[in-house]
């Protein structure tokens, strides 16, 4: 277990040193998107239209943030991370279109996501639950937000991060993740709870 201190953009090759359990820090750009941007997003490049923010080399956060905007100037008051899982259908395509080199999220995802980051050189982190006042300390201002159709929580924030974390890594490029092997051992010790009743 490593701890890192990333600025972005972040190299893929920078990323591929990174292992389950290594812990970021984050300085940089980071972008939140949940549901609906990454649909859109996905929408968009399949139909050749630009998306109006640049993912490569940046973080994908899965974040619905609380925003205010006071003197007309955005603030980040919580920034806590969104269940990923609900991404999981969608997101092997995103790491394949826009190239995020680190994804922050909660409870991981799945095979699809693991061989996409594997293919096209990204990870994917957990940060701390609970911590929503936290995450927003790390932010010095809201760069820009675009979509703000879709909702607030639904846009997409780019936001100028200092020391954003701990991130801890669940998911590399080599195969490895936290999240499968827990459930492969879950279900392994509740077979054998079974067999033994």
């Amino acid at each position: 277990m490593s701890e890192y201190h990333l600025k972005t953009p972040i190299s893929e090759e920078e990323i591929r040193k990174l292992r389950v359990k290594d812990i970021i820090y984050i300085s940089g750009t980071v972008i939140t998107a949940r549901d609906q941007a990454h649909r859109r997003a996905v929408e968009y490049k399949e139909k050749n239209k630009e998306i109006p923010v640049k993912f490569e080399g940046n973080v994908l956060y899965h974040c619905g943030p609380i925003a205010l905007k006071r003197n007309n100037k955005w603030m980040i008051v919580a920034a806590g991370p969104t269940t990923s899982t609900r991404m999981e259908y969608i997101e092997h395509k995103f790491i394949e279109y826009f190239k995020p080199r680190v994804i922050v999220g909660k409870g991981g995802m799945k095979e699809k996501t693991l061989d996409a980051l594997a293919r096209y050189g990204a990870v994917y982190t957990i940060f701390p639950g609970g911590l929503g006042a936290l995450a927003a300390k790390s932010i010095k201002k809201v760069v820009k937000v675009e979509w703000l159709d879709l909702g607030t929580p639904e846009a997409m924030w780019v936001l100028e991060v200092e020391e954003f974390g701990p991130l801890i890594v669940t998911m590399d490029t080599h195969g490895q993740s936290i999240h499968k092997e827990i459930k492969t051992k879950t279900l392994e010790n509740l077979n054998q709870i079974i067999s033994n009743l």
